[in-house]
């Protein structure tokens, strides 16, 4: 969640912030559906299975996006989201 809001905030900086449109997006997507699941991991969700596989699903996408990116904080972003997809 942390290294994907960096990369979001990042990204926002770049030269060419239409190019890294879709990056921008998917780190929001990506860190905003870590958090949920921390939220609901923490009040004892019976869903962790479900919502495991939903952020698997978004940090994948996220770091395929990142890793075509040079970017240094792309590809710290690209290499967490793929642990975490994993």
């Amino acid at each position: 969640m942390t290294t994907c809001n960096h990369c979001y905030d990042s990204c926002l900086k770049e030269e060419n912030v239409k190019m890294m449109a879709q990056c921008i997006r998917l780190d929001r997507e990506c860190a905003d559906i870590c958090a949920y699941l921390e939220q609901a991991l923490g009040r004892g969700t019976p869903f962790v299975s479900e919502l495991a596989q939903v952020c698997a699903a978004i940090c994948e996408a996220c770091g395929n996006e990142c890793k075509k990116h040079d970017h240094d904080h792309c590809q710290k972003c690209a290499e967490e989201c793929k642990k975490l997809a994993s």
